[in-house]
């Protein structure tokens, strides 16, 4: 039989003013930032008035990294951006804070390895009784400094990091943290481990980027 998997977004959680918890019943007060998160919104939102989540599965993706992303062009992750950049330059460019409570490149992001969040997309596949909506990050968020560094220390070469300015129309509705609620996804059978941010990050530019 059928299983429907869809993709919702850690953008629904908007400014994380609501917290990152994937209970259904939180869903009507989040206020994504931008109209990408909204669309994901308004689906897990349509899925819940119509009763579907005790049979398909909603998974909310956090800031997905890895093989293959090239195809989506200014869309891509930092790692494949930054790893372009170093390459050019030797240094890579990141936004500058315009919060006094984040220093320049330490807003903070809950960053997951493209093979982990298959995996997690798979283990929904495999195991088909019920359903719901849940979290896909790692549980821990990092910095924009620390994913850059790791790319420099996987290139083996030392860290040249310059902060720009964040585009006007951007800085109204850009997340400084996001962090997943892991628990709901653990009780759903869930139990292998994620990749480390470093680890993920040597995965991807010595195993794909460097040999693309």
């Amino acid at each position: 039989n059928a299983r429907f998997i869809y993709a919702s977004s850690a953008a629904t959680y908007g400014d994380g003013s609501h917290g990152y918890s994937d209970d259904v019943a939180e869903l009507p007060i989040l206020r994504p930032l931008n109209m990408y998160g909204y669309s994901k919104h308004m689906v897990d939102l349509w899925a819940r008035k119509h009763k579907l989540f005790d049979r398909i599965v909603g998974l909310k993706y956090f800031n997905v990294f890895g093989p293959h992303e090239d195809y989506k062009g200014d869309m891509r992750s930092v790692v494949s951006k930054s790893y372009d950049q170093i390459r050019k330059t030797g240094q890579v460019q990141l936004f500058k804070s315009y919060r006094p409570d984040y220093a320049d490149g330490e807003q903070m992001r809950d960053f997951i390895y493209v093979k982990d969040a298959v995996a997690v997309t798979l283990h929904f596949l495999e195991n088909r009784q019920g359903g719901g909506l849940f979290n896909c990050g790692t549980g821990k968020a990092r910095n924009w400094k620390d994913l850059v560094t790791a790319v420099f220390t996987s290139m083996k070469l030392p860290p040249k990091i310059e902060f720009i300015p964040m585009p006007e129309a951007l800085r109204g509705k850009y997340q400084y943290f996001t962090q997943a609620s892991m628990e709901k996804l653990r009780k759903a059978g869930y139990t292998r481990p994620f990749t480390s941010l470093e680890d993920a990050v040597f995965d991807y530019v010595t195993t794909y980027l460097e040999k693309r």
